[in-house]
């Protein structure tokens, strides 16, 4: 095996998981926390232990390990660190997306180092936490990569000024593991021998929790959410029952050193402790401020001299964003040589606010009026984090009486301009890795509009622009959506009636393009309607269709005909991420069929199936010098005992039990019938305890490059 260098910068999740009070206080047990610490514990008045943090991201750090292609035997929990910018609530869900940063490679006999981070979101929107995770990966060393950074803590010259003790119980393990580690090296005697230890281990990151309740009880006592970093080494290994002392040294306001050691050996167990915290001062204006925010980042509002550009611009600005507003400052239809007016107008309603901001004149239907814009925010900024399309133009005309030069010219504002500034922009925001960019489209041409076929164009052009813009920013955090707002602008006055008019303040359309801009957003590729404070989504969803003829020969019309109620039915109706999964249900369509009446599971893979075929799945290319004895143990009504014997090239099965295996999997048949048809992924089933290895771990590993299904 060797690690795979490509998993380098390619996103991991969103993994999502839902929690609620009972899933606090099992975790503030299982980190030793009781009567003493009854707001960890009670749900009336409950409090988060921070690192809750960890332990609710573990599907996400066993995904690291897959994608990485690390060696399981030897992987090992090196360092955590952890960020806080929001108090974790009681319950919700929380969404965890991000992805590895770094390999660095110790060299052949001293392992690697796998580094990946991750942003985890509440479903509120807030932003929570952010983890940086370290594996040491033992086996995996020897690669040729970068040696990496070396991290040293220097802990004072002194006795520390506080010290927790805190005897952890014999039977912890297995109260923490019920928050989900629940890897068989901390519960199973056997498993443990095999190991190398005398007896299941404490898991390191229950060590982790008793350290962060020690500081916060020393440092900012019943205040929890004041934590705003957790940073730790993980040393050496710890048995349960064994006395533990967390020793900490101040080092000013906000911000301590700690470590965590073995009362009765004196080996420290956990190293380089650094935990931070917010200042009173901080709190309150945590508080004052709210959740969503836009400090430091960048902001291009296009058309943003009058109507909902400028409300997008001055609510922007209010959560701290820096704005570049632009506005050609023409009239509606986009005639005229355009104005300064509006657009200084609002950067001075911005500035009086003590916001930032910088005009923008340039017209967005050009190339070089687009790059423009862009420049103005790099050169006044340093970079650009948000775009919004919103400059607009309309030429209302019916299709007999639409010349070329009206069609063009709400094509080159509308889609072209998007383009225009939307480029440049992403190629920024590309080099940072992060952006948002927000397209405007219309009712118009989501549903149609008599007398507006140039602006329904250019406004459905928009949607195909976001659909495949949504897949190339992916990797690098650019998330894309388009809204149809409907709001009282100087392009709607002549359009709607005054009575509704007074009810579609462009105020009620902002909240929603502000939460598609933050960085709290979890969606990309989304359209949605906003106006007057209601909200929906819009999406193009496909029926499921009929086949028409045998697929060999053209079917005629009037098969078509007869077959066109199933075509143009829509239940039920489906929706694609991409062009290549909506293609998906036309060769399904061709596939063979199961026969009439045969129970779907029957039909199926099942676990006899799999071990009849395993011979022919064997890799003979594959085995030159692997000399190996599988013992599968299936449980189940369809489970049972097999043999595979791998020898010199050549692969035999046998059904029953061998006296010796080398490693021994046991599994559920419906688990193992999922995992080898590719619906459970081997990693995940072994780190959420569906696959139990015993005997010789690291070559269980082998089973992947030696049968292909």
């Amino acid at each position: 095996m060797a690690l795979n260098l490509d998993a380098i910068g390619k996103k991991i999740g969103p993994v999502e998981k839902p929690y609620t009070w009972k899933d606090l206080v099992l975790y503030a047990m299982g980190v030793g926390a009781g009567f003493d610490d009854l707001e960890y514990c009670f749900e009336q008045k409950l409090k988060v232990i921070p690192s809750f943090s960890i332990a609710s991201v573990f599907e996400f750090l066993a995904e690291v390990g897959i994608s990485s292609n690390a060696n399981l035997a030897g992987i090992l929990h090196g360092e955590q660190d952890i960020v806080f910018h929001n108090p974790i609530p009681v319950e919700g869900t929380l969404i965890t997306e991000g992805a590895v940063t770094h390999m660095y490679d110790k060299g052949a006999k001293k392992g690697a180092l796998v580094l990946a981070e991750a942003d985890t979101f509440h479903s509120n929107g807030q932003k929570l936490f952010t983890n940086y995770f370290t594996l040491f990966c033992r086996k995996d060393g020897g690669f040729g990569g970068e040696s990496g950074p070396s991290t040293q803590v220097d802990f004072p010259d002194r006795p520390p000024d506080f010290e927790e003790h805190a005897d952890p119980s014999p039977n912890q393990p297995l109260i923490y593991r019920l928050s989900g580690d629940i890897f068989q090296l901390h519960a199973d005697p056997e498993f443990a021998k095999a190991s190398g230890f005398e007896k299941p281990i404490m898991h390191g990151l229950c060590t982790h929790g008793y350290a962060c309740r020690a500081v916060i009880k020393h440092l900012f006592p019943g205040e929890p959410e004041r934590m705003s970093r957790f940073r730790v080494r993980f040393s050496k290994t710890l048995y349960p029952g064994l006395p533990i002392t967390t020793q900490i040294w101040k080092m000013d306001d906000g911000k301590a050193f700690f470590r965590t050691i073995n009362r009765e050996t004196r080996e420290v167990v956990i190293d380089g402790g650094i935990v931070e915290w917010l200042s009173d001062e901080a709190v309150l204006n945590r508080k004052r401020q709210g959740g969503i925010r836009f400090d430091d980042r960048v902001a291009v509002v296009t058309g943003a001299g009058a109507g909902l550009g400028r409300v997008y611009a001055l609510e922007l600005a209010k959560h701290g964003a820096k704005i570049v507003v632009n506005d050609l400052g023409g009239a509606p239809d986009g005639s005229g040589e355009g104005a300064q007016t509006p657009a200084d107008r609002v950067v001075e309603e911005i500035r009086e606010a003590g916001g930032e901001a910088v005009a923008s004149y340039d017209s967005v239907a050009t190339e070089d009026g687009g790059k423009a814009i862009v420049d103005t925010a790099v050169k006044t900024y340093g970079k650009v984090d948000i775009v919004i399309n919103n400059a607009g133009i309309l030429r209302d005309k019916t299709l007999a009486k639409m010349d070329p030069e009206n069609w063009d010219a709400v094509m080159d504002v509308h889609l072209k301009g998007a383009y225009n500034v939307t480029r440049p922009a992403f190629l920024n925001m590309r080099e940072n890795r992060y952006g948002r960019i927000i397209f405007t489209t219309s009712a118009a041409g989501l549903y149609g509009n008599f007398g507006q076929t140039n602006y329904s164009a250019a406004k459905m052009g928009l949607i195909g622009f976001m659909n495949t813009l949504k897949l190339e920013g992916d990797k690098n955090h650019i998330k894309v959506n388009t809204i149809a707002p409907v709001a009282a602008t100087r392009l709607t006055e002549d359009v709607l009636p005054p009575e509704l008019l007074e009810k579609l303040k462009p105020e009620f359309v902002a909240p929603l393009v502000l939460y598609l801009c933050s960085e709290q957003c979890p969606v990309s590729g989304a359209t949605y309607n906003a106006g007057m404070g209601y909200f929906n989504r819009v999406a193009f969803a496909t029926g499921p269709g009929a086949v028409v003829g045998d697929g060999k020969a053209a079917p005629l019309p009037e098969a078509v005909a007869e077959s066109f109620e199933k075509i143009k039915s829509l239940d039920p109706a489906e929706e694609y991420p991409n062009a290549t999964a909506a293609f998906g249900p036309m060769l399904d369509a061709f596939s063979p069929k199961k026969a009439e009446g045969t129970d779907e599971k029957e039909a199926g893979l099942t676990v006899q199936a799999i071990f009849d075929g395993l011979p022919g799945a064997f890799q003979a290319d594959k085995a030159s010098g692997v000399d190996v004895v599988f013992q599968f143990d299936i449980s189940g009504p369809k489970g049972g005992s097999w043999t595979a014997v791998v020898k010199e090239g050549t692969c035999e099965v046998e059904k029953g039990s061998h006296d010796a295996p080398t490693t021994t999997i046991e599994m559920g048949d419906d688990d193992f019938v999922k995992m080898i048809s590719g619906e459970l992924n081997a990693m995940i089933a072994y780190t959420s305890g569906k696959i139990k290895i015993g005997g010789d771990l690291m070559k269980s590993q082998l089973i992947e490059k030696l049968f292909q299904f």
